[in-house]
This record gives structure tokens, sequence and C-alpha cells, in this order.
């Protein structure tokens, strides 16, 4: 029996940082502006570093430095990329025998562009972990106290209904951090499924698209969720913190000043760190004082899981304060 068994992407990670890289801005970018290089020219990088990532590996990361009994669920490639993968997992303490290795995909790649003093890129190839098949998933084995859903894209988000439906028939609470794919089912679609859920994670911008509240009525938002689901709301709030609900309280909390080396994997840090204390059966007020702790002591290293905490460490940072109130 395991503790929790984590669900989700698993990618190789490149990170190339260079100040030669060229910051424009320009309508035509989402957000404005863009990292640009020269056609034929030569850059050079003042460091290059290889890491992994993904939103289920990133939490099983977590889990298992929480000295927490951990499953791994995902797809890779049959490749270097999905060996590294898996050998990481299992130096780090993870059970990798629910890996599937294709030999039809390759491992999900992402490559991140950084230059200082500027928002980073992110170059995704999403390859073999957004494909993995119902059929691929050994549900006999799947016996577990918690279940933690990351985001599932692509082919993956297929197997999304029939996790949920599994964890209720088997008595098996779950931590959801969906992503688009599962939002986009929409209101009705996924009223179902969070309903029986013990935590729900979404961030402002996802909460208020699927409740299609005003993205800055941000507690009428946390509202409505908590009335689609039995258990416990996050809705991470990023620089400005966290605002959440559990059947009685809504709780605000902030982040500790700090600086920030890569924000990569914070999201992860932030959610599995959060519910590994559920997990221990902490109160839900200090599961989001760690979890913001993890999310902090995570973006001060290069790499999604690098920076994550040890059990009983809480980084050099004073806890968060949070304010509780009547729901």
């Amino acid at each position: 029996m395991y503790d929790i068994i984590t669900f989700g992407s698993a990618t190789r990670d490149l990170f190339l940082s260079s100040k030669h890289y060229v910051s424009l801005r320009h309508k035509e970018f989402p957000t404005g502006e863009g990292l640009c290089v020269g056609a034929g020219s030569k850059i050079y990088l003042e460091d290059v570093i290889f890491a992994t990532g993904g939103g289920g590996t990133n939490a099983a990361a977590t889990f298992v430095s929480q000295n927490l009994k951990v499953a791994y669920v995902g797809k890779v490639g049959h490749d270097s990329g999905g060996q590294n993968i898996i050998d990481e997992l299992r130096v780090l303490g993870a059970d990798t025998k629910f890996v599937v290795e294709s030999d039809k995909e390759k491992t999900a790649y992402s490559i991140v562009l950084s230059k200082p003093g500027v928002e980073r890129t992110i170059l995704v190839y999403q390859g073999a972990s957004h494909k993995l098949r119902k059929v691929e998933i050994p549900w006999p084995g799947l016996r577990s106290k918690w279940f933690y859903i990351a985001p599932l894209s692509g082919e993956s988000a297929h197997v999304f209904p029939d996790l949920i439906d599994f964890a209720q028939k088997n008595n098996i609470a779950v931590a959801l951090n969906p992503g688009n794919s599962q939002l986009s089912l929409g209101e009705r679609g996924v009223k179902n499924l969070f309903k029986n859920l013990e935590v729900l994670i979404l961030n402002q911008e996802e909460g208020a698209k699927i409740t299609k509240v005003d993205f800055h009525r941000d507690e009428k938002i946390l509202r409505t969720l908590k009335s689609w689901v039995k258990g416990k709301v996050v809705l991470t709030k990023g620089p400005a913190g966290v605002l959440a609900a559990d059947e009685e309280y809504i709780y605000k909390a902030g982040t500790p000043r700090s600086t920030i080396l890569d924000r990569t994997g914070a999201g992860d840090a932030f959610g599995s760190g959060l519910v590994s204390k559920l997990v221990r059966g902490v109160d839900f007020e200090e599961a989001i004082q760690y979890g913001t702790a993890n999310a902090t002591s995570c973006v001060q290293e290069i790499g999604a899981k690098n920076g994550i905490l040890k059990n009983g460490h809480w980084g050099k940072w004073d806890k968060v304060r949070v304010l509780k109130y009547k729901l």
C-alpha cells in the first residue's frame, strides 16, 4: 500500500541561459515581449543545465522528500531522456514500476531560455507523457491512500475521469491540480468529477475561467469552487499568495520575501508540499504554510526538483501568516 501515487507529465528539461538573447517588445507576442536570436547567428551561453520536470514527477519528488511511500504513473520514451527520468526517480526513492516506456514516442522535453531580468521562454515538445492510455495503467496495482493528479494533456487527459472513478470506488483520497485539458470539460463536465475531491488546487486565472466569475473577484471564485467540491479548495495567486477554503473557514496567506532564480516547478512544489502535510494529518493552516515554504525554496534553484525541502525542514524563511475567517 502506497501513501500516495502521482500522475502527470514527465519531462527532460534543458535550461539555456544567455545575456545575448535580445529582449524585444512587440504586440504579436502574447505577453508583449519576446526573447529573440538572430537568424544565422551564433549565440553564446553562460550556463547549460539538464534536469527533469513534469508535474507528476515533480510532485513525486516532494512526497519522497517527506518520507512518504510513493509511486509515479506516467509515460516516457524508450530513450536516454526517459531513462534519466526513471533513474532519478529511483535514486530519490519513488517506485517506478508503473512507468510505461514507449518505443513509438520520444520522451517529452522542455527547453527553457532565460536572460537575467527578463521573463523566461519555454519551448515544449509534448512527447510520450501526453500519450498515456487507459489500457497502459496497471489498475489492480494502484493500492494507495491518496492520488495526486497533476495536469494531464493530449491523449493522457482521457484517463482523468477513469482515475477519479477508480479512486472513488476504492476509497482513495484525491488531490487534483488540473490542467487546461481537464478544465476544457466545462462547468457541467467538471462539477461531477470535482464533487468528491479531497483537495482541488487551481490558479486564479483557471478558477475564473471555469467558474465564469470575474478574475478580480477571487473570493467569489473560491466560494463557487467550494460549492462544487466536498473537500478543500486552494486558489493560488502567484506572488500574492493563496486563498483557500475548507468546510468551515476561508484562509489567506502571502509569500515570504525572497530571491527568485527560477520559477520552474513552483506550482508543483506548492501543491505537493501542501498535500504532503494533509497526508500526514496536519491541519490545513500548517499545510498552506508548508506548501508556501516548499515553493519558496524551489525557486531558489535551477530546475523543479533541486530546491524542494526535506522532511522536517522549513527553509530559512519565517512561516507565512495565515488569516482565517468563517466561510
